[in-house]
C-alpha cells in the first residue's frame, strides 16, 4: 500500500482526495491544505473543502501560510511517505521536499501545455474553448512544468460556466488520477515532456478581467460572464454604481454598444459590438444578487430603452 501525502485546497482537490480515500490501494499519511480563511461580511473563518473532507476521515490535517522552510514541511518529509499528490493546493512545492519524494504528481485542471496557473478553466471558458480537461503530471518546481502522464477531455457546453465545470473536471480529474496511478507506480507509463511552443498561462484573474466592455461581440462577453460565475463575477456599471451580471445569454439584436435597446417586465436586453445580451441575474450596488424579473420589477422600473451601462 504506498503512502500518500495528499495536498489541495477548493472543492475540486477535495474530490480527488474523497477517491483516494475510497479506494483501497492508498493510506493517506497528512493532507496539507491552504489556511482557513475569514469570508463574507461577517468575516466568518471557514474550513477549506478539503480540510473538511479530511477531518471527517480523522487525517491529520496540516495548515502552513508558507510551506517552504516551515516545520510543517520538516514534520512532512519526517513522515516516511512514498509520494506526494497534490491537486489545486495553491502554493509551490519546495525542491527539496519534491526531491525527498519516490514521486510527485499533480492533477491540474487543463490539457497541458496549455493553461499553466491557478484559473485554467476560467480562461479556457472566456477564450470560448470547445474543450477542457486534466493533466495527471509529475512535479517539478517550475508551475505546471512538468511531464504528462495522462490527459482526458470533455466538452464545454453552452449551459456550462466555472462552477459545472469545477464539478465536471474534479470527477474527470479523480477518475483519470485512480486509472493512471497504478499504471505509473509500476513504471508501464512513460512521461511524456510538454511541447514549449504550445505553452500558455492562466493567471489568476484580475479586478481589471471583471470589467464588461460592451464594444465586444455578444458572444465574447457571454464567455466572460459565464467565464466568471459564480466568481469572481464580472460588472459593469449602472448609473455610476457598480453592476454585477452573473448570467447572461446572446440574442439577436443591434444598437449602441452599452445601451439598452429592449424593455419588458420580464427581460432586458443590452446591445454590443456585435449582437445583444440579454441579462438574467444581476446584482446592484448595495443589493443582494437577483433574477432579472425582480430586478425590473423593483429598482429596473425607472430604466429605460436608450439608457446606458459602463462609464
Amino acid at each position: 500500500m504506498k503512502k500518500i501525502i495528499f495536498m489541495g485546497t477548493p472543492d475540486f482537490a477535495a474530490t480527488v482526495l474523497q477517491g483516494l480515500i475510497d479506494s483501497s490501494t492508498y493510506k493517506i499519511l497528512a493532507v496539507v491544505t491552504q489556511p482557513d480563511r475569514a469570508v463574507g461580511r461577517k468575516k466568518e473563518i471557514r474550513l477549506t473543502p478539503v480540510k473538511e473532507v479530511a477531518l471527517k476521515y480523522d487525517l491529520t490535517v496540516y495548515q502552513p501560510e508558507k510551506l517552504s522552510g516551515s516545520q510543517e514541511m520538516a514534520d512532512l518529509m519526517d513522515l516516511g511517505a512514498d509520494g506526494i499528490i497534490t491537486a489545486a493546493y495553491g502554493q509551490f512545492l519546495p525542491s527539496k521536499l519534491l526531491d525527498s519524494m519516490d514521486f510527485s504528481l499533480n492533477v491540474h485542471a487543463s490539457l497541458l501545455p496549455k493553461y499553466r496557473g491557478g484559473a485554467p478553466i476560467h480562461y479556457a471558458l472566456i477564450n470560448g474553448d470547445d474543450k477542457a480537461g486534466v493533466t495527471i503530471m509529475e512535479m517539478v518546481k517550475e508551475m505546471d512544468a512538468g511531464d504528462m502522464v495522462s490527459q482526458a477531455s470533455l466538452p464545454i457546453l453552452d449551459e456550462d460556466n466555472v462552477g459545472t465545470m469545477f464539478e465536471k473536471l474534479a470527477v474527470l480529474g479523480r477518475d483519470l488520477l485512480l486509472d493512471t496511478l497504478p499504471d505509473y507506480l509500476a513504471g508501464k507509463l512513460q512521461p511524456q515532456a510538454q511541447d514549449p511552443e504550445q505553452v500558455s498561462f492562466s493567471p489568476n484573474i484580475t479586478p481589471e478581467q471583471e470589467w464588461l466592455d460592451w464594444d465586444k461581440s455578444a458572444r465574447a462577453l457571454f464567455n466572460q460572464v459565464r467565464g466568471m460565475y459564480p466568481w469572481p463575477v464580472a460588472h459593469t456599471l449602472l448609473k455610476g454604481q457598480r453592476f454585477k451580471v452573473y448570467q447572461a445569454k446572446p440574442v439577436e439584436g443591434q444598437g449602441q454598444a452599452g445601451h439598452i435597446i429592449e424593455k419588458t417586465k420580464k427581460s432586458m436586453v443590452v446591445a454590443t459590438g456585435d449582437g445583444a445580451l440579454s441579462l438574467l441575474e444581476v446584482q446592484p450596488a448595495g443589493k443582494p444578487k437577483m433574477q432579472i424579473t425582480d430586478f425590473l420589477n423593483g429598482l429596473g422600473q425607472k430604466l429605460e430603452v436608450g439608457d446606458a451601462f459602463g462609464d
